[in-house]
C-alpha cells in the first residue's frame, strides 16, 4: 500500500510537471537517495527525489471507522502516517533550477493537499484519502535525518503523508500460474 500511494503521487506530480511547465522528461523519481554499498542510488541528474524517511502509527483518538471504509479484518486496521522527503537532486550549476523545482513542489502540495478517488482517479481503491502536511524540521533533526540516510543534504522539503490503513486485505500473495502437472507430481510452471 505504501508503494501504491507513493508511486500515484509521483506520476502524479510528473504530469503535474508535463503539463505545467510543457516538459516531457520525468522530473520526479521514487528512489532512495544512497544504495547500501554508499554509491548514489538515484538514476539521472537534475531530478526531485521522493524518499520515505519515517512510518509512524497513527494515535490520534479522533478516527472514525465510517470515514475510513470497511475492513474484512476482526481485528481494527493499523493506521499509518508516512513521512515522505522531497530533495532536489541537481547538479552544482543547476542549483537556482534545483529551488525552482522545489518551490513547484511546495506550490503543488499547497493546491492539492488532499488526494481522493474525486480529485486523483488513479489512487488505488484500497486508499479512501490521503493527506500532506508539510513538516517544520529544525536544524538538528535536519542533520540528523542526513547522517541517517548517509547522503550529503540537498535542497529538501518534507511531509507527512497521512494516513495509510492497514489490514489483512492488503497483503496479496503472488503465485506465479500453474501451467501444467508433470507426471512424476512435479509442478512446472511457464
Amino acid at each position: 500500500m505504501i508503494y501504491e500511494a507513493l508511486s500515484c503521487l509521483t506520476d502524479e506530480i510528473n504530469d503535474y510537471f508535463r503539463s505545467r511547465l510543457k516538459i516531457n522528461e520525468e522530473k520526479i523519481a521514487l528512489s532512495g537517495l544512497v544504495n547500501q554499498d554508499g554509491t548514489i542510488a538515484i538514476q539521472g541528474e537534475n531530478k526531485i527525489v521522493v524518499t520515505l524517511v519515517n512510518i509512524e502509527k497513527e494515535t490520534s483518538k479522533s478516527i472514525s471507522q465510517k470515514n475510513l471504509g470497511s475492513f474484512s479484518s476482526s481485528s481494527p486496521p493499523l493506521h499509518l502516517n508516512v513521512y515522505i522527503l522531497f530533495s532536489a537532486y541537481f547538479s552544482g550549476n543547476n542549483y537556482p533550477e534545483a529551488l525552482r523545482f522545489l518551490s513547484f513542489i511546495i506550490a503543488y502540495f499547497q493546491n492539492k493537499p488532499v488526494f481522493n478517488k474525486s480529485n486523483t482517479p488513479a489512487l488505488d481503491n484500497r486508499i479512501e484519502k490521503l493527506i500532506f502536511d508539510m513538516e517544520d524540521v529544525n536544524p538538528d533533526t535536519l542533520s540528523n535525518m542526513w547522517s541517517t540516510l548517509g547522503a550529503k543534504y540537498m535542497p529538501s522539503v518534507l511531509y507527512k503523508m497521512r494516513m495509510l490503513s492497514f489490514d489483512e486485505s492488503v497483503i496479496r500473495e503472488f503465485r506465479p500460474a500453474i501451467s501444467k502437472v508433470a507426471d512424476d507430481n512435479k509442478i512446472l510452471q511457464e
